[in-house]
């Protein structure tokens, strides 16, 4: 439904008819409705559009946060907190005598990342996220403060009844120069996802932008994200990770200068209010870190609504009221 359509054509509002309190609600109810939805189509239509506003070029990959997205968002009044832990078992070496590797940053190898990622649910389609990056690293290294981003998301509501889940994230933020050449960043996820019986697919066609840093005149890079998983039990999903890089939009980066990424990957579904990830990915390439191991815990806390707390508080003055007296 675009923005020419008159609200005459609007479902439940061409059948109104008459005057007075119950004719104006009946009127006001579809007209906020499609409002509501009308808001939710244009925003999600406009983030989708900007990237191809941009020029696009080959970037880092930061092994802070590895995980392909769900297009599910946070339930309002609902907090999720994750840790991200990866460790890189074969990654990025030293320049020889030289404490930095040949970007400038610290070397990867060896090297663990612990991220924590905080998602308040906002609404029923929205959430807002925020991440704390963290590495530690052998010797000198030790354990540093790496950078934080903050995450808007806005999905397709239920009500649309689509085929498939989609949803969009903005990820932005800054990162210091020793951990990325780049330091401030924005990221953009599409998000579509499909249950199909016990097989589980989602696609992330991600587009990456550098506004500080040797990259900034490059304008988008596209990192595309796949899983395909499938339900062995109730409880254990086992499947297949994918996490590229391939440059420029407009002219795809060499192979030997993509970043190629294959993770076998397990998730466990033991609780609603649980999450858990586990993998093994292997590089392809020469600009990919070679063997990495990751995981995600998370755990999800629900927030009483202040009617239910005052429910409650009025159910407990009524029982104090009904005790006998002695």
């Amino acid at each position: 439904m675009d923005g020419s359509t008159s609200l005459a054509q609007v479902p439940g509002i061409a059948a109104v008819a008459g005057s007075g309190e119950e004719s104006l609600y009946s009127l006001a109810m579809p007209l906020t409705s499609f409002l509501k939805d009308l808001y939710v189509r244009r925003l999600l239509a406009f983030t989708l559009l900007i990237p191809l506003a941009f020029a696009a070029s080959a970037g880092a990959q930061d092994n802070y946060e590895i995980q392909v997205y769900g297009a599910d968002t946070v339930a309002p009044r609902t907090t999720m907190v994750e840790l991200h832990s990866n460790f890189t078992v074969d990654g990025s070496k030293a320049f020889p005598g030289s404490t930095y590797a040949p970007d400038g940053t610290y070397p990867t190898t060896h090297v663990q990342h612990e991220t924590v990622e905080i998602t308040q649910g906002l609404t029923k389609w929205s959430e807002l996220g925020f991440y704390i990056f963290t590495s530690i690293g052998p010797g000198p290294q030790g354990w540093q403060w790496v950078g934080d981003h903050i995450r808007p998301r806005v999905r397709a509501p239920d009500s649309w009844h689509w085929p498939v889940g989609v949803s969009i994230s903005n990820e932005i933020g800054y990162q210091r120069a020793r951990f990325s050449p780049d330091t401030w960043t924005w990221e953009i996820r599409p998000i579509v996802d499909k249950q199909v019986g016990r097989l589980y697919l989602s696609f992330n066609p991600t587009f990456d932008r550098s506004f500080h840093g040797p990259s900034v005149h490059e304008g988008f890079t596209f990192s595309p994200n796949v899983k395909a998983g499938y339900d062995i039990t109730k409880k254990v999903n086992a499947g297949i990770e994918y996490y590229g890089d391939y440059g420029d939009v407009r002219d795809v980066a060499a192979p030997r200068d993509q970043q190629q990424q294959f993770f076998v990957a397990t998730d466990l579904n033991v609780s609603p209010q649980w999450e858990f990830n586990f993998g093994i990915g292997v590089g392809t390439t020469a600009s990919t870190d070679h063997l990495i191991v990751k995981a995600i815990v998370g755990r999800r806390f629900s927030w009483p609504s202040r009617v239910g707390r005052e429910s409650n508080t009025l159910k407990g003055d009524v029982r104090e009221k009904d005790k006998p007296k002695k």
